[in-house]
């Protein structure tokens, strides 16, 4: 695992204000993002929210590739190894991320089996791991990573110890789902049932009778009309506006519709996302699915390929501007694109040009259905892209994620 030398510096603070922040202070909207800024600080995704199989077709990697990609919760960055590109840099901005992700890597490299290693990560609900962290892993971490796992969160207790609690219940995203069950199970419904689903049919029944309708009740309706009800999916107010298509239709819809495709787009035998969604956990080793890095066929392959990962504490565009011309021909954008003005997409742009070699490949996701760079990234740039509409709609049709608009796929021109 390769660390970068200016990890940490400038802070979160700094990096998250200058990717959020695109209103005074104290306006309305310039408050609502300052207190995204303030709640993304801590840690958002336990388990990143892209399908990486999806990615991984679109992006048909080479053992010559050469990949930039947003961290996030490190499962995508882990699970891209097993498809043996030559290096991947993961970036992010919150600084927790990049302790989870380093924390995967190391644990990866130095524990010694598969068992012990999904007991960690894919149960993450046993004391044990507790142990092994103290005796395997600790030692062969930065100071940063190690102090934060081994610090403590506002209720006493050691970060560590949330992989013998459930860790997937935890960060923003863990909470926001736990208390989705809490409301759910309020306005009578339990999402746990569509786990008990044998077929498709079935979870369809289960949703239309046990989910859906709790999405439109009016409480729920109300709460989900203010902005700040997404923080939780680390979804900041310019994003939240595109959900909504600027308030043309209500969240509580789109929400409903997202969870729809989510519980009955797929065969729940082959859907972790749904997994985690529904019962907040992956199922049990060898009995439902797992991302591919969990893979138990896949797991030395990832141990042997942990050195190829590169963690930087970045923004994409000032880590782009000291990269060579043409030495990277991958890129992973997430959905951090929605968050973005014209000016800071056209920089990102410039330097995903520039750095790009031929033949090049980005993919991004949108909360809403269509590309978001025409008409807003400049024609000399993106004359140098073609966009694989095409191909994007059918791998966006098999991503198993679900809860985006579009699926998009940028190839560059020789």
């Amino acid at each position: 695992m390769n660390v970068s030398a200016k990890v940490f510096e400038p802070t979160s603070v700094d990096l998250l204000s200058e990717a959020v922040h695109q209103n005074r202070a104290l306006s309305a909207a310039g408050f609502l993002e300052r207190t995204f800024t303030f709640a993304f600080r801590s840690m958002v995704y336990p388990q990143i929210w892209e399908d990486p199989r999806a990615d991984m077709e679109a992006l048909e990697f080479t053992p010559q590739s050469r990949v930039m990609t947003i961290a996030s919760g490190g499962c995508n960055v882990m699970s891209y190894l097993t498809g043996n590109p030559a290096r991947i840099i993961a970036i992010d901005l919150n600084e927790t991320h990049i302790a989870l992700l380093k924390l995967k890597l190391a644990a990866a490299q130095h524990l010694p089996n598969h068992a012990t290693f999904y007991r960690f990560f894919g149960s993450a609900d046993d004391r044990r791991n507790v142990h092994l962290y103290r005796d395997l892993i600790a030692q062969h971490l930065d100071a940063e990573t190690r102090a934060y796992w081994d610090g403590r969160d506002i209720s006493g207790r050691r970060r560590i110890s949330r992989f013998a609690r459930n860790f997937y219940r935890y960060g923003l995203l863990g909470r926001f789902i736990t208390s989705g069950h809490v409301m759910a199970r309020m306005l009578g419904a339990n999402p746990k049932r569509i786990l008990d689903a044998q077929t498709i049919d079935e979870q369809r029944e289960i949703f239309d009778r046990e989910i859906g309708p709790a999405f439109d009740h009016p409480l729920l309706r109300w709460i989900t009309s203010n902005r700040a009800s997404l923080f939780g999916l680390g979804i900041p107010p310019v994003q939240y506006d595109a959900l909504s298509d600027n308030g043309a239709r209500p969240m509580s819809e789109v929400l409903k519709e997202r969870a729809q495709r989510l519980a009955t787009g797929f065969d729940l035998k082959d859907n972790y996302f749904a997994w985690q969604a529904f019962g907040r956990r992956y199922a049990p080793q060898g009995q439902g699915p797992c991302p591919p890095y969990l893979d138990k066929a896949n797991f030395l392959a990832v141990k042997t390929r942990t050195n190829r990962v590169t963690v930087v504490h970045d923004n994409m565009i000032r880590f782009l501007s000291n990269e060579p011309a043409e030495s990277l021909d991958r890129y992973v954008l997430l959905d951090a694109q929605d968050w973005m003005d014209d000016a800071t997409l056209n920089s990102l742009w410039r330097e995903i040009t520039r750095t790009s070699r031929p033949g090049a490949r980005v993919i991004f996701r949108t909360a809403g259905e269509p590309s978001i760079l025409p008409g807003r990234v400049s024609s000399a740039l993106l004359e140098r892209w073609t966009y694989d509409a095409t191909r994007s709609a059918e791998i966006h049709a098999k991503d198993r994620s679900a809860i985006y608009g579009g699926f998009h796929l940028y190839l560059k021109r020789d």
